[in-house]
């Protein structure tokens, strides 16, 4: 039997529930009820042949709580004039809430949206849209709350967040909880106080005004006639992106490694620096604009994502070089092959035909299965000679 009965009753209104419908007409209630509810009712065929069920059925109707019936009446060909429900009601939100049990959540929201209302009106459009979520936060909402209010009050304040002070909250909480108040503070601030170039949790400092940890990129001289630190041969050194940008290594060659074994042992070559590279993250080297006058040769594996680094890469120096990238470098190395576990299939545009020729290769399988030849595993003489041959000098600075 598929009659509506109290338990059905109750998952229609569960499911109101579940959506955030019951909060949000908790907010306009007068609006919402009552609220009808969906009712199937026996047959003509099943008041003849399951007639102690209906009867059943009707009794268990009535006399459930918080709904109102409406009836009407039938006559039946064999039990004569019946009585049965036609409309099922809900008249109130509080006879919802009761059915459901949610009356203790429904007015922690309550609470939630009128304290909102009153300290940032802005944000009762978020509370309406994801009520479900708010309640999950509701633990956490005064402070998310004050610190919404207090960017309101600083907008773009130009000081890290471990310096905001606010009572009872701390750096870890803002940071922890970056996704939700991004959503908030871009309902709460001026456009102004927004910058939208930046998006994502991850530049949360940039898109409000603080400042960031520094964007850091080390760098290994290979010439010791290079005296960038004065009586220090062959330093290693980190630098933050704005003081290497405001470094002038024009006319340097400038080499590029992932892999930092690789970079540490890269060979001396003359007038040459050697960069620690970072994946696709190349923010830090944008700024530093006399690398347009360098020639720069990047260095990554000979996988498809290796490619599309260099490709993010040349968005920044289109006259970037690949080195030891290419097809007879696979192929020389094949006793070293391995596996790539996610391969990037889109199109790379900043690729040359040679490049792109592998890269489709490697994306469609034609060599093997998610083919990749790690940067490290490449024989170090291999490497040495590639370097000579692409900076076309005779042979390699003392290596002492």
């Amino acid at each position: 039997m598929s009659w509506t009965g109290p338990s059905e009753l109750k998952a229609q209104l569960q499911r109101l529930w579940e959506r955030g419908d019951l909060l949000r007409m908790q907010l306009e209630a007068e609006a919402h009820f009552p609220l009808r509810l969906s009712l199937k009712v026996p047959t003509s065929s099943d008041i003849s042949d399951l007639f102690d069920a209906v009867r059943k059925w009707i009794a268990e109707l009535a006399s459930a709580p918080h709904i109102r019936l409406e009836w009407r009446e039938v006559r039946h060909r064999v039990h004569g004039l019946q009585r049965l429900p036609d409309q099922i009601w809900v008249d109130s939100l509080d006879a919802a809430l009761a059915l459901t049990g949610k009356k203790r959540e429904a007015a922690r929201f309550q609470l939630m949206f009128d304290d909102t209302v009153h300290k940032i009106p802005a944000l009762q459009a978020w509370l309406k849209k994801r009520p479900m979520q708010a309640l999950e936060l509701h633990e956490r909402w005064p402070q998310l709350l004050a610190i919404v209010a207090w960017l309101c009050a600083h907008p773009r304040p130009a000081i890290y967040l471990r310096q905001v002070d606010i009572a009872g909250i701390h750096s870890k909480f803002i940071e922890a909880n970056r996704a939700i108040l991004s959503e908030l503070l871009d309902l709460a601030l001026t456009s102004d106080a927004i910058d939208e170039r930046y998006t994502g949790s991850s530049q949360f400092a940039a898109r409000y005004g603080f400042l960031d940890k520094p964007l850091r990129l080390r760098f290994r001289v290979l010439d010791e006639r290079m005296e960038i630190l004065a009586g220090i041969s062959y330093p290693d050194i980190m630098l933050d992106a704005d003081s290497f940008a405001r470094l002038d290594l024009s006319g340097k060659t400038v080499f590029i490694t992932e892999n930092e074994t690789n970079y540490l042992a890269f060979p001396k070559v003359a007038n040459a620096i050697v960069i620690f590279g970072s994946g696709y993250g190349w923010d830090a080297l944008a700024s530093a604009r006399w690398l347009n006058n360098c020639a720069i040769y990047y260095w990554g594996d000979i996988d498809t994502h290796g490619f599309a680094i260099l490709n993010q890469l040349r968005h920044h120096f289109r006259h970037v070089t690949s080195f030891l990238m290419d097809r007879e470098s696979l192929l020389k190395h094949k006793i070293h092959w391995g596996e790539e576990s996610n391969q990037v299939t889109h199109d790379l545009y900043m690729l040359n035909n040679e490049e792109h020729l592998l890269f489709d290769d490697l994306r469609e399988q034609r060599l093997g299965k998610n083919l990749r030849l790690e940067q490290e595993r490449i024989q170090f003489e291999y490497v040495m000679n590639e370097v000579l041959r692409i900076t076309n000098t005779p042979q390699i600075l003392n290596q002492a």
